[in-house]
């Protein structure tokens, strides 16, 4: 399993030099202050590579950009309005200038407004660490009394509602402003990002879009860039939904096994594949990850391994990011089940054996605390997460004593 780790460029409060000491084996980035919908030029995607190959001292890293994360669907592509047709035509030309610099894996979404949804970004853990959480509560409070979506209280149960109007009429205004801003945060460095009257147009917009048509539009989409991919030898993995249930009403159609079944079946080449994101399915109690893997690892291009503490035994509800051997997946059996994928594609031949897999996100530890990188991204966090999943991997690797004994 090849080990890798997220850097957003620049900006980024965690160094080349820092993910480099934590021992990454190669690195996903993206070009996130290009406006979605526009060409990646040869250009930038060289500039960025070039900055991944050195450290602060501008000695020689050793790592290179292994894996886009993302390369953004725009919204007039999910939507199939305005731009949407060029936006499509730019995409594969993206796809082709990735493929001249040498990148062979792109992850995706295709996920209507919200990139991923949280309500408080530095939520205090017993230990005195802080990690995201989603409170289904702060989040319908949001949804019916702050963006004041039309319906919004028939969408949530009643005990819920009830919850909500408590939790919104103890908020002070810093404490709705926060809300807001949490719920909307979208990536560090992107060059677009939501206010409320955004959030409301896109709405308005999807509107007329249920899970059936937004699953026309997506499979359209791959009909025109998976067999693109495949021509240039790339592999195309799509995020799931986060957190993998309905919000604010919109259509939702990665969420579950089922979903990605239908994706792959939609156009059933090897360059239309799967990021199996732990974190985000895991934060459904029907999702079994291991499962997921044996049964779709023949197509899993990459992969994010966290984990969740659900806080509710429903289906849908509040969850928090645990520790990456701390929350509700089996990540021991999930890291087996990709360990005995690998060894099938060996045994295939396959040149794309070896699966990149990323410590996502992490609670903010240490001095983590003090350097206030990204939400979700921490230095310290993220390193005792690889720590951890790369112990695993070597347990389970052994000669004598693991799954190869």
């Amino acid at each position: 399993m090849r080990q890798t780790w997220r850097w957003f460029g620049p900006s980024d409060a965690v160094s080349v030099d820092d993910m480099l000491q934590a021992g990454a084996q190669g690195t996903v980035s993206a070009l996130h202050h290009v406006p979605v919908g526009d060409v990646w030029s040869v250009e930038e995607i060289q500039a960025r590579q070039a900055l991944i190959a050195h450290m602060s001292d501008g000695s020689p890293s050793g790592l290179q950009w292994e894996v886009v994360e993302s390369l953004p669907v725009s919204e007039d592509i999910k939507k199939q309005r305005g731009n949407w047709r060029e936006h499509v035509e730019n995409y594969k030309t993206s796809l082709r200038h990735l493929a001249q610099c040498g990148i062979e894996v792109v992850c995706y979404n295709f996920m209507p407004v919200l990139d991923w949804t949280r309500t408080d970004l530095q939520w205090r853990l017993p230990h005195g660490g802080t990690c995201m959480r989603f409170d289904y509560a702060d989040f319908a409070a949001f949804d019916i009394h702050i963006l004041r979506r039309p319906g919004a209280a028939e969408s949530f149960p009643a005990e819920l509602v009830e919850m909500a109007q408590a939790r919104y009429m103890a908020m002070d205004d810093a404490h709705k402003e926060q809300l807001a801003a949490n719920v909307v945060f979208g990536l560090p460095g992107a060059a677009e990002h939501l206010s409320l009257a955004d959030v409301r147009m896109h709405l308005q917009e999807y509107s007329r879009i249920d899970e059936d048509c937004l699953r026309r539009h997506f499979h359209d989409f791959l009909e025109e860039v998976a067999p693109v991919a495949q021509a240039l030898g790339l592999r195309l993995c799509c995020h799931p939904d986060d957190p993998p249930y309905a919000l604010l009403g919109l259509p939702r159609i990665m969420s579950t096994e089922a979903d990605y079944t239908a994706l792959m079946k939609a156009v059933d080449i090897p360059a239309n594949g799967i990021t199996l994101c732990s974190g985000s399915l895991g934060a459904r109690a029907d999702n079994d990850l291991p499962g997921m893997m044996q049964r779709l690892g023949d197509r899993v291009h990459f992969l994010h391994l966290r984990n969740v503490h659900r806080e509710t035994d429903a289906l849908f509800g509040s969850f928090h990011e645990a520790a990456h051997l701390g929350g509700d997946t089996d990540m021991v059996a999930l890291i087996a089940a990709a360990i005995q994928e690998e060894r099938r594609r060996r045994a295939a031949g396959r040149p794309d054996a070896s699966i990149p897999f990323r410590p996502d996100h992490g609670q903010d530890i240490l001095d983590d605390l003090k350097r206030k990188a990204q939400p979700g991204y921490p230095a310290i966090g993220r390193l005792r997460g690889l720590a951890e999943l790369r112990g695993i991997v070597t347990a389970l690797e052994h000669a004598d004593f693991g799954l190869a004994a």
